[in-house]
């Protein structure tokens, strides 16, 4: 049975806090919980691209990050973010990010990512190296560390575990692909979280984590995905 009482001076609550006592003395906290809609802008979020060589004619990647109107048959009067670029390389990866700031340095936190996605990759979809829709797999996690590409060997790599498309990492997890879940490839916001297995982090000595949210592809070809709204919550854990 689980007990609650009102905690304050939390730094990161905008209210109260709660505290919960398990059977397993496990006290967890609660933290901060991050909603980005991206009507008035992109809300700290900014956008890159990994996992090609230094080599590669850019114009040909079509890479675009942005924030725009969703595309019909989508609400055309909402925003999202724009993430879009053309696999030349068998296994790109494009990615968003976020700092989290005022956090207590060095704790342990558990984070849980609630995303919807505009896709028009439609289930059973064929295409050069693997399908639009199921070789593309949408990723997230948390780091103290900033995720970056960085070029090694005239290559662009990116600096966190995310693993190897449908593997997970040990900082990036996979939610599941980008189907759409019609037979068409008509746009159409899908779900994805964490929710079952929480992605867990530690602050670095500043306070500060870096959120991620990426897609690992093995499809050879244009993918434009529209992120419409990332919820995260952040939540404190200390074990007695």
């Amino acid at each position: 049975m689980k007990k609650w009482m009102i905690l304050g001076g939390l730094a990161l609550s905008a209210g109260l806090s709660l505290v919960s006592c398990d059977d397993n003395n496990e006290i967890v906290r609660s933290g901060l919980v991050i909603t980005s809609d991206f009507e008035r802008d992109a809300d700290g979020w900014a956008g890159e691209l990994a996992e090609y060589s230094k080599d590669t004619d850019t114009s040909i990647i079509e890479f675009r990050f942005r924030r725009a109107a969703l595309p019909a048959p989508l609400d055309r009067k909402r925003n999202g973010l724009l993430l879009q670029s053309h696999n030349r390389s068998d296994d790109m990866f494009m990615f968003l990010k976020k700092k989290v700031t005022g956090l207590i340095p060095n704790q342990t936190y558990n984070v849980v990512f609630d995303i919807d996605l505009g896709t028009n990759a439609p289930i059973k979809g064929i295409g050069i190296g693997g399908s639009p829709g199921s070789s593309v797999y949408l990723k997230a996690g948390a780091s103290p560390n900033e995720p970056v590409k960085r070029l090694e060997n005239n290559f662009y790599t990116f600096n966190l575990d995310k693993g190897a498309q449908s593997e997970g990492g040990k900082e990036l997890f996979v939610l599941g692909n980008i189907e759409n879940g019609l037979e068409k490839d008509d746009y159409k916001i899908v779900k994805r979280d964490n929710l079952a297995k929480p992605v867990e982090v530690k602050a670095n000595a500043s306070g500060e984590i870096w959120l991620c949210v990426g897609t690992d592809s093995g499809y050879e070809g244009l993918t434009a995905l529209y992120y419409d709204r990332i919820k995260t919550s952040i939540t404190e854990k200390v074990i007695n």
